[in-house]
Parts: C-alpha cells; sequence; structure tokens
C-alpha cells in the first residue's frame, strides 16, 4: 500500500450522523471473497432514492465523502472501507468516527480525517452550495483547505 500525502478533489456531503457500517454496505454484500465491486453495493439501501447524494449528478466523480458525526461506527467490517474506496473516495471528512472504523481506514490507504462539528457543519454546507469546491488535504500537515 502506497502512503497517502495528499488527497485533492470534490467532496460529497453526506449530511447524515450515526451512520453505522451495515448502511455503509449491508450485510448481503459480505459473501464476496475479491476486495473489489464493493462500490456497487455502497450505501445501497438509499441509493434507490434519486435524490440521494451519490444519485446527484453534480457529484459524480467526487473522491472525498464529508459526512456528519459518529460515521463508521458499528461492527468491524473491513467490507465498508473496501466500498468506499471501490467507489473512488480517497478521504472520508467527519467529526467523529468509529475507532475500528478509522483503523481500518489507516490500514487500507483511506484517509480519514477528523474535525470538529462546527468545521464539518460548514464543508457540508459549502458543498451544498459549490459542488465543483475543490478540496486539498494534506495528511502530513494535518491540514484540510477549502476555497472561501
Amino acid at each position: 500500500m502506497k502512503t497517502v500525502r495528499v488527497v485533492v478533489g470534490r467532496g460529497v456531503p453526506l449530511d447524515r450522523s450515526d451512520v453505522d457500517t451495515d448502511q455503509i454496505i449491508p450485510s448481503d454484500w459480505l459473501k464476496r471473497v475479491e476486495r473489489t465491486g464493493f462500490g456497487a453495493g455502497l450505501f445501497a439501501e438509499w441509493r434507490d432514492d434519486r435524490d440521494f447524494v451519490l444519485n446527484r449528478e453534480e457529484y459524480a466523480g467526487a473522491n472525498i465523502l464529508v459526512a456528519g458525526p459518529n460515521f463508521g461506527t458499528g461492527s468491524s467490517r473491513e467490507h465498508a472501507v473496501w466500498a468506499l474506496q471501490d467507489y473512488g473516495f480517497e478521504a472520508v471528512v467527519s467529526p467523529r468516527f468509529g475507532d475500528i472504523f478509522r483503523n481500518n481506514c489507516t490500514k487500507a490507504g483511506l484517509v480519514p480525517v477528523q474535525v470538529d462539528e462546527e468545521s464539518g457543519r460548514a464543508l457540508l454546507d459549502a458543498l451544498e452550495r459549490d459542488p465543483e469546491a475543490e478540496i486539498t488535504i494534506d495528511v502530513e500537515r494535518g491540514r484540510l483547505e477549502v476555497p472561501a
């Protein structure tokens, strides 16, 4: 696994709190033995809703997921991280992560970025206003930048 130093890209605002690993990747997707193909199951229960953020054209191709507090809680399934990566995400930003999920991210090369709740809310709002906003995450310096 290559060390990630900087992630640059656009974000998807997942304005939901308490998203557990069962919601990230439902259990019926856990029968796969390969680490690929999980992106199709990412948030599967929510993707039937045509207004769900991942179905919105303006966020297509974004590589940074910005979520509400308590993201990745619940079970220890590594599949949640694999699904996010397989979909194309390189980083996840949230005010709080489940501890096991954060560790799984680090091991797999998905960058978990913890921010305070006020900053998290501001970032969600900014991405709703401007889906083209570019985010820079400098892992080595511990900085997250969004043009004002």
